[in-house]
This record gives structure tokens, C-alpha cells and sequence, in this order.
């Protein structure tokens, strides 16, 4: 019995809202290993935003892909890790990118109002909208071992 999710399965848990931990090459050490939100909808590209001269994002513009990992930390245990090519780097819009992000992840009140609280646009300026399209996928469902005959 295979615990791996189906490709509608493991599109659908990427969907949901989960912090991810996104993972980027380093030349000499290991890898970045950080929590994200990030935002996927099936069939399409992975979107982060991020500061484009932080660590994470001078490593993305580098490395030009990287990985992340999504899972539920409670039983029956789950998770999708998936990696791929950077398939553009841009200007991250407040409107367009950050505030529906963080609508995702705090709900629209608190969303509005951590980006409001944030500054707005010009508190922005140096963060890039990051798209990544998944290649590889990795997933388990330990709830299927529970569904088995």
C-alpha cells in the first residue's frame, strides 16, 4: 500500500494554508531552511514574496529554484515537499501581492492591518513577488494506513 497522495490530492494539500519551510542551496554550508506563507492554487506556480536583499532572497536569486515543505503536525501526519526552477523574480505590489498574502494567512482584518501597520507600498520597495514552478514532488498521507482493509 502506497501512502503517497494522488497529483490531485497533493495539489489540493498544497493549496491549503499551511506555513511552509522553504529550502535554498548554499554554496559551502547546508541549505537555508526557513518558515514561509506562500501561496499555490492547482496546476499553477508556487509564490512567495520576500525581501530581495535578504539572505533568502540574494540565495533565490542565486540558486534560482528552491524547495518547500508543507505538513500537518498532528495524526495522522502528513506532507507535500515539492522543488523546482524560479521562473520569475519581480516588484511585489502591495495590492496585488502582499495583502491578499497575508489576507491568507491572518484573515482580512488582521491581514489589512498588518500590512497597514507594515507601512504600506513604500516599506515594500526592496521585496520581489518570487514564482517557482514545482517539478519534484514528495508526499505522504498517513491517513491512508488507516483507511487500508
Amino acid at each position: 500500500m502506497s501512502l503517497a497522495m494522488t497529483k490531485a490530492e497533493r495539489e489540493a494539500f498544497l493549496a491549503e494554508v499551511h506555513v511552509a519551510i522553504i529550502s535554498i542551496g548554499e554554496t559551502g554550508r547546508g541549505p537555508l531552511a526557513v518558515p514561509i506563507w506562500y501561496s499555490y492554487e492547482p496546476g499553477g506556480e508556487v509564490q512567495i514574496v520576500t525581501d530581495r536583499e535578504s539572505r533568502k532572497g540574494t540565495l533565490i536569486e542565486q540558486a534560482r529554484r528552491f524547495s518547500l515543505c508543507v505538513q500537518v503536525e498532528n495524526p495522522p501526519y502528513r506532507y507535500v515537499s515539492v522543488e523546482g526552477p524560479v521562473t520569475s523574480i519581480g516588484p511585489a505590489d502591495v495590492e496585488q501581492h502582499v495583502r491578499p498574502l497575508a489576507r491568507r494567512y491572518l484573515g482580512q482584518k488582521a491581514g489589512d492591518r498588518y500590512v497597514d501597520e507594515t507601512g504600506g507600498q513604500a516599506s515594500w520597495e526592496s521585496s520581489v513577488m518570487v514564482r517557482m514552478r514545482p517539478e519534484r514532488w514528495l508526499t505522504v498521507d498517513y491517513a491512508k494506513q488507516l483507511r487500508a482493509p
